[in-house]
């Protein structure tokens, strides 16, 4: 078993001074935590993953291919592999809990 805390994870996180902090990398997934603050521009793209976001905290839009949504604390979105996606608008601290499968590089 591994136990992992949010708050410390997010500490370590800006600590690092990045918005995504992987925390678990296993043989069929990998796990990371991703934060954004209003007026930050996500900059990620696509990824050959398959992935699960569990928004932890704040509120922003998430626009996956063409769709977009608005996502706050307790929403959880899947994005197939290869489908272009990104969140904008944050008008919340954001975090985000982030699952890929397989895991990442």
């Amino acid at each position: 078993m591994k136990v992992f805390r949010l708050d410390q994870l997010d500490a370590e996180r800006a600590a690092e001074e990045g918005a995504y902090l992987r925390f678990l990398k296993e043989r069929n997934m990998s796990a990371g935590l991703y934060a954004l603050s209003p007026g930050d521009t996500d900059t990620q793209s696509s990824h050959p993953q398959d992935e699960l976001y569990q928004v932890i905290s704040g509120r922003a839009e998430l626009t996956v291919g063409a769709e977009t949504t608005t996502v706050g604390r307790g929403s959880v979105v899947y994005v197939p592999a290869g489908v272009p996606h990104r969140f904008h608008h944050v008008t919340e601290e954001l975090r985000v809990l982030v699952v890929f499968s397989p895991p990442e590089d």
